[in-house]
């Protein structure tokens, strides 16, 4: 999708109580451009919804696979390669074979316009090509997103128990939008729920990726929970955090949440999301926080062993010696160790806690000393 127009639209407030839309956008195919999408995102979130954003260069499986597990109301596919008439059927067959067909899709992008009856027959919702106003774009996600029908009460705890991801899926939106469930709460789990946390830019999600496919390689069922910061004008998010774990989704469960007005690094309802999840028999849940600060120290209270990560240069034994983030910690990861800088800071954060807590040295990029973390996680 590409726009020449910003929405003046006026967004709801943060403090506004009605649940923000949630929108998959996707780039499928080989098109490496993703300006113009990038572009929309933002205004997405200006416009007050929750923008997950995939990336490029995703498979049509992969997506809708991700739109399941994130129980969006509206998925956004952007092509500019003109493989619409070969793309946008595969995007319905799997939406089909997935039993999300609930779940309405919208095009943008280099689409004839004689083309735009055959899409909307295959059950294509809406089609915009470049030059589309934002503000119509917007208005046609809410309306989609307005009308999909919810399951009820009964048919999701029906699901539920009978280990329907869809049904899972559609009971973490219940649950993280506070809707009313009656009476009804999900079994106890037997899960080692493991926080992440750590500063903007230290590598949380790539981590986390590597974490949980290791687990569940070596046959473990995991999910992963990741939270990023909500609008505090608009409401809105962009939930970027899937597009470092779109590889391997498909082998473990991505749920991504946005903060709302939820302190200490954590999401509205975090703690039932979790609940939901454990209940469900998932092994490991893997809890990202936001971007987190010395102070955003919730994950402490919500998971059994938390695991700040940290990269090289980001204090020294003064900045690690504070009180906070550092307290809560059961372990250090000192990530993007190919950098230089990283002895240093390992020698400054022993100066400043010690040795009595674990201290792994890694690199994601280069897949360097995951397995001892993995190691550790698994000990617990």
């Amino acid at each position: 999708m590409v726009t020449t127009a910003r929405s003046t639209e006026q967004s709801k407030p943060a403090e506004s109580t009605t649940p923000a839309i949630r929108m998959l956008l996707a780039k499928i195919g080989l098109d490496g451009h993703d300006r113009g999408v990038k572009v929309l995102a933002r205004s997405f979130r200006d416009a007050g919804i929750d923008v997950i954003y995939t990336g490029l260069w995703q498979t049509c499986e992969a997506t809708m696979k991700a739109a399941l597990q994130e129980d969006v109301d509206v998925v956004g596919v952007s092509l500019l390669s003109a493989a619409h008439l070969t793309v946008m059927p595969e995007i319905v067959r799997i939406r089909k074979e997935l039993r999300i067909e609930q779940i309405p899709v919208v095009l943008g992008g280099i689409v004839p316009e004689a083309d735009h009856p055959k899409l909307k027959e295959m059950g294509i919702a809406a089609v915009f090509n470049p030059g589309s106003a934002i503000d119509r774009i917007i208005e046609t996600i809410r309306e989609l997103a307005h009308r999909r029908d919810a399951d009820t009460p009964a048919q999701m705890q029906s699901g539920y128990k009978a280990k329907d991801v869809c049904a899972l899926a559609k009971m973490l939106t219940a649950v993280q939008r506070g809707d009313d469930l009656g009476d009804w709460r999900p079994p106890s789990g037997r899960a080692n729920v493991v926080g992440v946390t750590g500063a903007p830019g230290v590598g949380k999600s790539s981590f986390i990726a590597r974490i949980a496919q290791s687990l569940h390689d070596q046959g473990a069922r995991v999910a992963v929970v990741a939270i990023d910061p909500s609008s505090p004008v608009t409401g809105g998010a962009l939930l970027g955090d899937r597009l470092r774990m779109m590889r391997g989704a498909g082998d473990f469960f991505v749920r991504s949440l946005s903060s709302g007005l939820a302190p200490g690094g954590l999401a509205v309802n975090c703690k039932e999301v979790v609940d939901v999840l454990n209940g469900f028999g998932f092994d490991y849940i893997l809890v990202e926080t936001v971007g987190a600060g010395q102070g955003e120290v919730a994950i402490g209270e919500l998971a059994d062993r938390t695991i700040l990560l940290l990269m090289p240069d980001s204090g020294d034994a003064v900045q690690f010696s504070k009180a906070g983030i550092m307290e809560i910690a059961d372990a250090f990861v000192l990530n993007k160790c190919d950098l230089a800088g990283a002895d240093a800071t390992e020698a400054q954060l022993l100066s400043a806690v010690g040795d009595d807590r674990p201290l792994f040295k890694i690199s994601t990029i280069r897949d360097q000393g995951i397995g001892a973390v993995v190691d550790w996680v698994r000990l617990a």
